[in-house]
């Protein structure tokens, strides 16, 4: 996405709202987390072309922004996946989990098939690479506002989601052994923090005195975490994290 809209593009703010001479309805309000100024700068620019949509508040990081949705409500949070502290799939999915008023929309430079899934799993209601045209995300951002969810192309309700991710699944390739309920969960906050401890080198009981947990917890954690990610060993798990930017390279080292 440009940081900031085209000469072409200046011009008198739209909306949304139809001309029915009654009071227009009350503006979708938004909240922006992504570490980089200059994208949060021009995707404010962007949005605030639009008459129906405010930006409430911004945050750099994933901690601030779960403290500041907490506080603000904003209806619609565009969320980066990259951040620092908590990515933004953990934020996303304690939000959805504690305030299902709170559509999150999921911008990322990482985009494949499998970032998708695991956005929607972790309770994302519409999921873009950052180079979205500026018309589809303000298009998807009045779709989720009215509780509906955007995959690819399609508009879906909740139990057409649920539908495409039972695709999903049956489309993985993944051993027998694997369980759906695992497949289906996102990863915990402590599986996360033993997948970064991972990306560092940490052997099991190293995470064991790093986290004050036992060897075995350390050893069921990992088990559950290649379940769900789908891999055979502990580095795939590292490079499947990294490459999708779940824990950033500065935290691996």
């Amino acid at each position: 996405m440009d940081p900031g809209p085209s000469p072409a593009s200046k011009k008198k703010p739209r909306t949304h709202a139809a001309s029915t001479g009654k009071e227009p309805a009350p503006k979708i309000r938004l909240m922006i987390v992504d570490d980089h100024p200059l994208f949060r700068a021009g995707l404010r620019r962007v949005l605030e072309l639009e008459n129906d949509l405010t930006i409430e508040c911004e945050a750099s990081d994933g901690q601030e922004a779960l403290e500041k949705a907490r506080a603000a409500q904003p209806r619609v949070v565009l969320m980066d996946v990259n951040l620092p502290r908590m990515n933004g799939l953990q934020v996303t999915r304690e939000l959805t989990a504690a305030h299902n008023d709170i559509a999150v929309i999921i911008l990322t430079a990482y985009h494949d098939d499998e970032q998708m899934l695991h956005a929607m799993k972790a309770g994302a209601s519409a999921y873009f690479p950052k180079q979205v045209d500026p018309q589809e995300l303000i298009r998807a951002i009045h779709e989720v506002a009215q509780s509906h969810y955007v995959v690819n192309d399609a508009v879906l309700a909740k139990p057409q989601v649920a539908s495409w991710l039972l695709s999903q699944f049956e489309q993985m390739p993944i051993s027998s052994e694997t369980d759906a309920d695992f497949t289906f969960q996102p990863l915990s906050t402590r599986e996360m923090e033993i997948l970064k401890c991972i990306t560092r080198g940490n052997s099991n009981k190293e995470i064991a005195k790093l986290l004050g947990i036992s060897r075995q917890t350390v050893k069921n954690h990992m088990t559950s975490i290649l379940r769900k990610l789908a891999v055979n060993d502990r580095t795939q798990a590292a490079v499947y994290a990294l490459r999708r930017g779940w824990i950033r390279l500065e935290d691996a080292r």
